[in-house]
């Protein structure tokens, strides 16, 4: 591979770090297959952190403890979705607040290696991919579709305006741009779409900015996802055979330097499948491997994983759905909450040997508090608050309308009809195959019948009499952001059924629920009267007090079953207890009020336990076996 000298030279050039402003460059030095910054050899060392699954509080204490493990970079996405919420419509505020994000870092002294998509993956809902592009069902994603494109294209003069005067050569920290994201692993294959981008970048960055792709070792993918003006880096996980793994990306880079834009630190966690983790030892072997070679590596997926909160964790489809946990932790090397551990500090002994470490100790973990049990009540079944939670009242359709069609991105959805004919003996209520999406939560009369679920449970049965009510709330679990599925429409997608007879004239209610909870509902509200004991979709509220400190902690509930979680109108994401792995949310200390009540409020689906509590400890907690809660 001829890399003997390379090590060397980056030894030598640790010793010449500085360059005057004016002679600001990073580039690729072909001929000794290594980066030039400042026309010096050099080779990063970094970590991935996504600014959007981490509260804005506690960006500088993350990006401090990466600068203190001894990484010289980090890696970070810019999810589309966070940002341009409907067509044209623009939020970069408060924890969206990339640019100030981007401040930070270069505050902090760490270098930057941008990712800004389109599409990102990462886990994220649809990729990083908005939901309205669904608004025009035929579209092609991620190609050179034009509806498709013209979205790409506004979006990216919004963006990249913005990243432009933080680029190394205009005096920033951004070293490298990232153009797609693994776009091999795609269907598509569409170099058109690339050559697009690849313009559009050039034009709104400039020639001297450093492009490169990421893609596997696979030859297919390599194929499919790389394109002449683009460095292309590959993707490996420890116990990979690092020669044989660079040995792929000489096959399409026969020169320049060797880089691993994801080296796979731990593992995601799906629901209802065992919490992953990652040898300590192997990630250290591997990383110090890499490091021999004189390669540049970012550590990801990931250095720190932090939270999807709300409702923007992603999905697989493998074989059947597999939506991802609200805990992004990741086994990675800093916990979710930001807590150093002994995989953060065998990766930085491993960095010691190739290059000085910060002068000075790791920050500590961030205090946490187990605040004890609240009491919380039931507040109202929500089929009695649609007042609250649709004010423009219901669409009426014929058939079933998706999210998309209504323009509902996120959350939940009630579709109501009536019964047509009385059913004295049991009937099949049914939905055509994967016509759920996600999960739909069946009431007739407002009593719960059942669950019904992508990939799973397409059937219930059902006695009543003509004109009865048959409610069902479908619950968007995020949607898929890795593969060929990521147009992944959400609601009933098909006519739903009795006895394959198909139910017609629906209300449809968009639910805004978190417009609601943000305004201070139920809170501010009189309780509704309503059944304390029955089963299905329920709003319950409590408040509880910190003794003088807002210091972060774990909520665990005991007895429930699925459902979401705000704190003083924060939404905290999903819990699903009787699923797993996850057993606890994460609640930041920076969502807690100190010297007034914090007001709690959970959306309880299924049926909560007779005495409705939540346990707030200091530590998370994961099932061993799936299935049950602990």
């Amino acid at each position: 591979m001829g890399l003997p000298a390379l090590p060397l030279l980056l030894a030598v050039g640790l010793l010449h770090t500085q360059a005057s402003p004016s002679a600001r460059s990073f580039q690729l030095d072909y001929e000794h297959n290594c980066f030039l910054k400042d026309g010096v050899p050099f080779r990063y060392i970094s970590g991935s952190i996504h600014y959007a699954r981490v509260p804005r509080p506690a960006w500088r204490d993350r990006l401090l403890k990466m600068h203190m493990s001894g990484l010289s970079a980090v890696q970070v996405y810019v999810p589309w979705n966070y940002h341009e919420t409907l067509p044209g419509v623009y939020d970069f505020s408060g924890n969206r607040d990339v640019e100030a994000f981007l401040d930070l870092t270069a505050e902090m002294g760490l270098l930057v290696i941008l990712r800004p998509g389109p599409y990102i993956c990462a886990e994220w809902e649809m990729g990083g991919l908005p939901a309205w592009l669904l608004w025009k069902p035929d579209i092609i994603l991620r190609s050179s579709d034009p509806d498709y494109l013209a979205a790409v294209d506004s979006w990216l003069h919004v963006l990249l305006p913005k990243i432009k005067p933080r680029l190394y050569q205009h005096g920033g920290n951004i070293i490298s741009v990232q153009v797609e994201n693994e776009y091999g692993s795609y269907y598509a294959c569409d170099y058109g779409y690339l050559r697009h981008l690849l313009g559009s970048f050039r034009a709104l960055l400039g020639d001297e900015v450093l492009l490169f792709t990421t893609d596997s070792t696979r030859v297919k993918e390599l194929r499919c996802g790389t394109l002449q003006g683009l460095y292309a880096t590959i993707d490996f996980g420890p116990g990979s055979n690092v020669t044989e793994a660079f040995d792929a990306q000489r096959r399409v880079e026969p020169k320049g330097p060797l880089v691993n834009s994801e080296y796979y630190t731990g593992w995601l966690d799906y629901w209802g499948e065992p919490h992953a983790s990652t040898s300590t030892a192997w990630v250290a072997q591997g990383l110090e491997d890499m490091l021999q070679l004189g390669a540049s590596i970012n550590m990801q997926y990931m250095f720190h994983g932090g939270t999807n909160f709300a409702y923007w964790s992603g999905a697989d489809y493998k074989g059947q759905y597999k939506p991802v946990t609200t805990s992004y932790d990741y086994d990675a090397p800093l916990s979710e909450a930001g807590d150093p551990t002994d995989k953060l500090f065998s990766i930085r002994t491993v960095i010691s040997k190739f290059q000085p470490l910060p002068v000075g100790p790791m920050p500590p973990a961030t205090p946490k508090y187990a605040y004890g049990w609240v009491a919380l009540q039931k507040y109202a079944d929500l089929l009695d608050v649609l007042d609250v939670l649709c004010p423009s009242g219901p669409i009426q359709s014929q058939f079933p309308l998706t999210f998309e069609a209504i323009k509902q991105a996120h959350g939940f959805v009630l579709y109501r009809t009536q019964l047509p004919r009385d059913i004295p003996d049991p009937a099949t209520l049914g939905a055509p195959p994967h016509s759920i999406c996600d999960r739909s939560y069946v009431m007739l009369q407002k009593e719960y019948q059942g669950t019904l679920e992508r990939d799973r449970q397409i059937t219930l049965h059902v006695t009543g009499r003509a004109g009865d009510t048959l409610d069902m709330l479908l619950e968007n679990m995020g949607r898929i952001s890795f593969g060929a599925n990521i147009s992944d429409f959400k609601g009933l997608l098909g006519n739903i059924s009795l006895d394959y007879s198909p139910l017609s004239n629906w209300l449809i209610y968009p639910l805004a629920i978190d417009t609601a909870v943000q305004e201070g509902w139920p809170h501010a509200a009189i309780p509704k009267s309503s059944s304390r004991g029955r089963a299905g979709p329920a709003f319950y509220t409590g408040i509880f007090e910190t003794p003088g400190i807002a210091w972060d902690t774990f909520v665990k509930f005991p007895g429930w079953s699925k459902g979401q979680l705000w704190i003083n109108g924060f939404n905290l994401g999903r819990y699903w207890t009787q699923r797993g792995p996850q057993q606890t949310l994460f609640v930041p200390g920076s969502v807690l009020h100190v010297g007034r009540p914090n007001n709690i409020t959970v959306l309880e689906l299924e049926g909560a336990p007779l005495n409705p509590l939540l346990l707030f400890l200091d530590q998370p907690l994961f099932n061993r076996t799936v299935g049950g809660s602990t």
